[in-house]
């Protein structure tokens, strides 16, 4: 379901919950997208392709993104994009924060669920949200994220087929929100020019992160962050006092380092 930058939060939770994601357009300025693409491409220039054909042997990934990019501070935090979160999670961190160029001649990525990296059983609650960010045009010729609508409420077992997916198009500057038990994958990229997005994952804030944030991204850039963009990055507790540090906050060690 695609909503505008004007959505609610309401609307956007009762998509999500309905449908196990929602495509909101627009939320990001043509100003910020110019710029945040300008800045990634510095940071590509120095990236290499991919390991294995699940990060995509073409495909180029930038971990560790706030250690080298200030763009996505705003969108990580976006009050709209939180409200969900908050709703979904709860209590939840950064994950994966990861920019993804999909180069040309980029085959499909193979299907599959993000909160898989967890040893959990399916209960029905979800312990994973994921955000991607265009900042090229999304289509289908040049590899937009594929998804099954529906997928987060299937029955444990049910695989998915490729006449079920759908492809995210959007244009830059959208956001799509997605629960980690919704089947997706990166598309194709058929075209001569790569594609462009980045990925912001959250999990809840018991579980460990996929990248350890605190080694990731230097104490001196962190302790100079937002308090909301330190918290998501790990120096915050989840309730009771999971996250402490010689019995202190995090954010306070951070602070006095």
């Amino acid at each position: 379901m695609a909503l505008t930058r004007d959505a609610t939060i309401e609307e956007a939770v009762e998509a999500v919950d309905r449908d196990g994601y929602v495509l909101i357009e627009g939320l990001m300025d043509a100003e910020w997208v110019a710029g945040a693409r300008a800045d990634l491409q510095r940071v590509l220039a120095e990236t290499s392709t991919g390991r294995n054909s699940f990060e995509g042997f073409s495909t180029q990934r930038i971990y560790a993104l706030f250690a080298k990019t200030r763009w996505f501070d705003a969108p990580g935090t976006h009050p709209l994009v939180l409200g969900v979160l908050d709703h979904v999670l709860g209590h939840y961190q950064f994950s994966a924060p990861v920019g993804i160029q999909i180069g040309p001649g980029e085959v499909a990525q193979v299907l599959h669920r993000d909160d898989d990296v967890y040893p959990l059983p399916r209960t029905g609650k979800d312990v994973v949200v994921n955000t991607m960010w265009p900042l090229d045009d999304f289509t289908v010729e040049n590899g937009a994220t594929r998804f099954v609508p529906g997928s987060h409420r299937w029955e444990a077992g049910r695989t998915a087929t490729e006449e079920e997916t759908t492809a995210a198009v959007m244009p830059a500057g959208s956001v799509l929100i997605y629960v980690g038990n919704l089947i997706h994958g990166g598309g194709a990229n058929s075209t001569d020019r790569p594609r462009l997005g980045v990925i912001l994952e959250y999990a809840a804030s018991w579980l460990r992160p996929q990248e350890n944030h605190t080694l990731a991204v230097p104490r001196e850039i962190a302790s100079e962050l937002p308090e909301r963009l330190q918290e998501l990055l790990g120096y915050n507790i989840h309730p009771p006092f999971l996250g402490y540090v010689d019995g202190r906050h995090p954010r306070r060690v951070l602070s006095s380092s």
